[in-house]
């Protein structure tokens, strides 16, 4: 996944958990005809939040003072999902961070 993604090896660890993360989401139970989420949590999992994996995205500065002529968005690769939030994890490229947000285009 890193190396199709073309994204820095230290991020292996975020690689690790998007699978298991959409691994529990699709794969069919056989004996169950069910996903380990549907077993779990008795109801349907949302996949409509998806992502490619290693895509890159344009996460918008909210925290930051974006002045009149500030850019309003970084590039970012898209590298998962936040543990226990509705949202994205993203590597910033400028800032060399990864940040949890919900406000991407």
């Amino acid at each position: 996944m890193l190396i199709y993604a073309q994204a820095p090896l230290f991020l292996w660890a975020e690689a690790v958990a998007t699978a298991c993360f959409t691994q529990n989401r699709s794969i069919i139970r056989l004996r169950h005809r069910k996903t380990p989420y549907e077993l779990m949590h008795g109801k349907q999992p949302d996949l409509s939040y998806f992502h490619v994996f290693g895509a890159l995205c344009y996460p918008t500065n909210d925290g930051e003072n974006v002045g009149k002529l500030q850019p309003k968005a970084d590039i970012g690769i898209f590298f998962g999902y936040a543990p226990t939030k509705k949202a994205f994890r993203i590597y910033n490229r400028r800032t060399r961070r990864i940040v949890e947000t919900i406000h991407v285009d």
